[in-house]
């Protein structure tokens, strides 16, 4: 890609002379994903590596689940229940994170799962071919990108209080966008046990203002510098409260109820 399309002429020209190459036109498929081109934007999406993915773990004919996991539902390592197959189960969930690559939506109880790969029960397993089976049902859904001129960083935060029942941490996810569509999202384990739940919300904004300077500094990189502060977009008011008090706040964020 380039903003010339002569000089992109040029170099494809002199790397077909020196290398054995074709051009194959506008880029439709890279490694699992497919990209839809079209004048007023671009899809990304997995809709063939979904069939395959179903296909490969027999679930091609699946009920379909309109949830990616059951809701409140609480994982934990001890369950009761008996052990599962720990090969099928960890190659079933490294499909799962290959796919969240274009499916944010799926981020988190992939995330979930993951944390049992070294001793897999049956409902750890239970809980991955549920959202196995989510994906089936969506399995059209992608990311679009629509054509725009403005190109302003916005993100949004929030945090899974307590969620983990072995060791009593939080959940922190993110995620942004620049324009239109989504471009990073994360859903990971705080690193500290949170004591309250604006606790907890407060931990998330701070982990995606982390985030957040990185991306300034990628797009200043690129040429799109960010003039303004970056509005992150929380649902917890004491943790509003807390970023707006210049003795918690870490660093030049914005953040905001969408409540």
């Amino acid at each position: 890609m380039g903003s010339s399309e002569s000089l992109a002429a040029n170099f494809k020209s002199s790397m077909m002379k020196t290398f054995e190459m074709k051009d194959l036109g506008l880029l439709q498929y890279f490694l699992g994903l497919e990209v839809k081109q079209d004048l007023d934007g671009i899809l990304v999406c997995q809709k063939k590596y979904s069939a395959d993915l179903l296909q490969r773990f027999n679930m091609s004919d699946c009920e379909i689940a309109v949830t990616p996991m059951n809701v409140n539902e609480k994982l934990q390592r001890e369950d009761g229940t008996e052990v599962a197959n720990a090969t099928l189960f960890r190659s079933l969930v490294g499909g799962l994170n290959y796919l969240t690559h274009t499916r944010p939506d799926i981020a988190f109880p992939v995330s979930l799962v993951s944390r049992f790969l070294h001793d897999p029960s049956r409902q750890h397993l239970g809980a991955a071919k549920r959202t196995l089976r989510y994906a089936a049902g969506t399995i059209d859904f992608g990311i679009w990108y629509s054509k725009t001129s403005s190109f302003k960083l916005v993100g949004f935060t929030d945090s899974d209080w307590v969620g983990s029942i072995d060791d009593r941490k939080s959940t922190s996810v993110s995620v942004f966008s620049l324009g239109s569509g989504a471009v990073t999202w994360s859903s990971m384990k705080q690193e500290t046990v949170a004591l309250s739940s604006s606790e907890a919300e407060y931990a998330a904004a701070t982990l995606a203002a982390r985030r957040d300077l990185w991306l300034r500094k990628l797009l200043s990189d690129l040429g799109y510098v960010q003039a303004e502060a970056t509005d992150v977009f929380c649902d917890n008011r004491s943790a509003i409260s807390m970023s707006k008090n210049p003795a918690f706040q870490m660093c030049s964020i914005t953040l905001f109820d969408n409540l």
